[in-house]
């Protein structure tokens, strides 16, 4: 019995995998391209439009989009305003800064720790009947 299933199981894979790989890398770059417009789309244009593009060379552009097209948009860099155009196809991730920053969130979550700690110390005497 396994020396049967064994090749038609092997054959099958083989099958599965010429034929699906060319088909998969296609539709993971369309899905990379659409995602990329996605987040280009929903930061807009404009001055007011700052994006973080990381392209697939691994290419950090950092700027605002004064152009977006079809197939390609432009990030200009706000310093040295020097514009460079993108193809969807070439990006691995498009980011808006901003945000808060690693210390003002722990401070915040400071805050919240400290303010259960003291709600808890004011709580105890409701709670324990003096045995605390």
């Amino acid at each position: 019995m396994l020396k049967r299933t064994f090749p038609m199981l092997l054959a099958a894979v083989l099958a599965a995998v010429s034929f699906g790989l060319r088909d998969a890398g296609a539709q993971v770059s369309n899905g990379a391209a659409e995602k990329a417009r996605a987040g280009v789309m929903k930061a807009g244009v404009g001055e007011k439009a700052r994006v973080e593009v990381r392209l697939r060379d691994h290419t950090k552009l950092k700027g605002y989009v004064s152009e977006a097209g079809a197939d390609s948009f432009t990030v200009t860099d706000a310093k040295t305003g020097a514009a460079r155009a993108v193809a969807y196809s070439d990006v691995s991730q498009v980011k808006r800064p901003g945000g808060l920053s690693s210390s003002t969130k722990a401070i915040i979550w400071g805050g919240v720790a400290a303010a259960a700690v003291i709600t808890l110390y004011t709580v105890r005497g409701a709670f324990c009947d003096g045995m605390c």
